[in-house]
This record gives structure tokens, sequence and C-alpha cells, in this order.
């Protein structure tokens, strides 16, 4: 039985590796984010030489003053790729972590943009992800713009948006015409079922792939080695998905 957070984190190795990408040779991974950094490690683990800086690793952690060295390290273009996610994601790959509802987002409050506006600029290669594939957090226009996915003539930034994965599907974004399209889709989803569910148009190819399965070789390297690096920083998340705890 394949976990869906196997699965996820599989599908975001392959995007980290998507040939047709800008290389990713240091991968940063902010807070809260197990999936992603069960993705780098699977990467580093199959033996591709890429840096990790994971900012919530209690131990060979790079940083010794947290995110201010890596807002330094991706102002100086050393950071190739990193993961962003939001309250609300609308159409043209803008997130919203501040909250719903006219400014300051009083209806429901999200954790804050914190440094996302920067990293979105600033970084290469963002990857979007949330598990929650739902009409409140996929909508068609976001209710306050934290990060905006493209930006207007003139407006320095080093990339944008190269896809976007959820609990249901994958989407690519095209940043010269600010819209997503359909890449594939999770076991037991339809292009229907995930309109559905998308506040949001996207652009459908006329033959959509289903996401592929982890393959033996990253099921094994996920449930061992990977889950041993990350068990320290995400006990919770080793217990529930692959049934390990810490050693006494």
């Amino acid at each position: 039985m394949i976990a869906p957070e196997e699965r996820l984190a599989a599908t975001l190795a392959r995007l980290i590796l998507d040939p047709a990408a800008p290389p990713a040779r240091h991968i940063a991974v902010g807070a809260a984010s197990p999936i992603p950094a069960a993705a780098c490690w699977l990467v580093k683990l199959m033996g591709h030489p890429v840096r990790l800086s994971l900012l919530h690793r209690r131990s060979g952690n790079p940083f010794t003053e947290g995110t201010r060295e890596l807002f330094d390290l991706t102002g100086q273009g050393r950071i190739d790729l990193f993961f962003l996610g939001g309250g609300q994601i609308d159409g043209q790959a803008n997130l919203n972590l501040v909250g719903t509802g006219e400014w300051p987002g009083m209806g429901v409050r999200f954790p804050g943009s914190f440094g996302s506006a920067f990293m979105y600029f600033m970084t290469p290669r963002t990857i979007l992800f949330r598990e929650e594939h739902s009409p409140r957090v996929l909508v068609e226009k976001v209710d306050n713009i934290s990060a905006p996915g493209v930006s207007p003539p003139g407006v320095f930034r080093r990339g944008t948006a190269q896809a976007l994965v959820t609990g249901r599907c994958v989407f690519r974004f095209h940043p010269e015409r600010a819209r997503f399209s359909l890449a594939s889709l999770h076991p037991g989803e339809t292009v229907e079922s995930v309109r559905e569910a998308t506040g949001f148009a996207f652009d459908v190819p006329e033959t959509v792939p289903q996401t592929p399965d982890p393959t033996e070789a990253e099921l094994a390297l996920l449930r061992g080695r990977v889950c041993d690096e990350m068990i320290e920083t995400y006990p919770e998340f080793c217990r529930r998905v692959w049934g390990r705890s810490r050693a006494a």
C-alpha cells in the first residue's frame, strides 16, 4: 500500500529533477514541510549532488541565525529551489498567507507572509505545494496577495512557480500567460473531479496522464534512510506515515 504522502514526496522529487528546469543544486525547505523535506532527502539519497538547507532540522542545520542567513543566500543567488504554499492560491499563482476578507484579512487568519514574497521573487524555481485541494484553497482570486505569481515588465525577479502539487493532481504553471495547466491526475481522480474542486480555470491537454506511483527503490528509501534522516525533526510525521518512532 502506497501512502498518499509517499506519492506526493516522489512526485515532488521528480519535479526537482525535471531536466527541462534550471538545475537545483541548493534546495531550501522552510518550516513545517515534512513532505517537501522527504522529497529532498529522496533526491539526495538517490545519489544526486544537491545541497539541502532544512530550516527546522535540529541537528546538521547549516544556519546559525535561521532565516536571516537563508534570505542572505537567496539574495546572493545561492538558493536554486524553494517550496511555498498558501491559505489561498489562485489561477495566476498568487499566494495568500495573510487571511480572508478585505485587508488586513481578518476573516480567517493565516500564518502570515513572512519571507514568501522575497523567496518567490529571488529563487529561480518555486514549487507550490498544498495537500488540501478544495475551492476554499484554490480560489479564482486570492483575497490578499502575499506573494505574486507574476510581475509586470521591468520588475526584477529571478523566477516564479514551476508547478503546483496538491492531494489530487499536479499543475504546471506557465508564467508567460499566468495560467496553470493540468499535468497529471493522482489515482482515483478525473479531470471533472479536479474541476469541481478547483476555484480557478486551468488548461487541459488532450491526454492527461496518471501521476506515477513511487518505484520500489523510492519506497525503500522513503521508508528507510529518508525516515532515518527525518525522524528527529518530524517524529509525528514518521510515526503516522511509516509507523516508526525515535529510539529512547
